[in-house]
């Protein structure tokens, strides 16, 4: 169970943590070296440049996947350093700055984990051992090495960028892409978006603590108007650092708006950890 939560969530959710385990409160196309360089910057930005890098970042913030809620059955494969593959379906399920829920389900179409998140809290059903566990949030920040929040959480499954803000320092135009960068608190992001469409085609991060050696290459594609909203059905995830990981994650059968239920119900024989 402990190894298919794991391989869930860091698959959703992206980097493996490389600080030890900790008591956690309970609640009340894939390249060897994409370090991101930190871009040369010039004291003052030109007029037209400025002008430049404002419009597409309107135009990236207009496309943003804001729903309700939003469903998708995921086929996700988890490739841990040394080669080994692992391959597990989820079902998930979003409220809008509320909820996700999470159902993963492993060999033989048995279901193996259930998670629900909320804004301060990750609580787990381990149906192979009936097990509940109730977290923080810290332990999911703690699971990933990331300053997640539900919110963040949300908009990297919903395909919208991640740790980026207005704050961009840089901008070039390469072929019929454009490339912003940023040099934020945890990370260097270098976003990559369709020169065209304004939609994320790649993201780059590199650990601004070059202790970690963390680097991350996300890649967006397979491009699908649904309700007037385009959404990724395919992501392509590699970390590499002191651990390599790629996460390959297929979206099918997503839906956006529509009512949905979070099942999570505690059995009355589960025991809790």
């Amino acid at each position: 169970m402990k190894k298919l939560l794991i391989i869930v969530l860091v698959g959703l959710f992206m980097f493996p943590s490389c600080s030890p385990t900790q008591k956690i409160q309970q609640p009340s196309p894939v390249q060897k070296d994409t370090t991101v360089p930190p871009p040369v910057i010039k004291k003052t930005v030109a007029i037209d440049s400025a002008a430049i890098i404002d419009s597409n970042y309107k135009q990236l913030m207009k496309n943003r996947i804001d729903v309700k809620t939003f469903s998708a059955k995921i086929n996700l494969e988890y490739t841990e350093q040394g080669g080994k593959k692992n391959k597990v379906n989820v079902n998930l399920r979003i409220a809008d700055d509320s909820l996700i829920w999470v159902s993963a389900t492993g060999l033989f179409g048995i279901e193996g984990m259930r998670a629900l998140i909320t804004r301060d809290s990750v609580f787990l059903l381990d149906k192979q051992n009936k097990t509940y566990t109730a977290n923080s949030i810290a332990y999911l920040q703690q699971l990933t090495g990331l300053p997640f929040t539900l919110l963040t959480l949300q908009d990297l499954l919903l395909g919208n960028p991640v740790f980026f803000d207005a704050n961009i320092l840089h901008f070039e135009k390469q072929n019929e892409q454009i490339i912003l960068w940023q040099h934020g608190n945890v990370f260097t992001n270098k976003l990559t978006i369709d020169g065209l469409s304004k939609m994320p085609v790649e993201c780059l991060l590199s650990d601004i603590d070059t202790s970690q050696g963390r680097n991350c290459q996300l890649t967006y594609d397979n491009y699908e108007i649904e309700e007037g909203i385009s959404f990724a059905q395919h992501r392509l995830i590699h970390v590499f650092g002191k651990k390599e990981i790629t996460v390959e994650l297929e979206f099918k059968q997503y839906k956006f708006n529509e009512t949905l239920s979070f099942p999570f119900k505690v059995p009355k024989n589960y025991t809790e950890n």
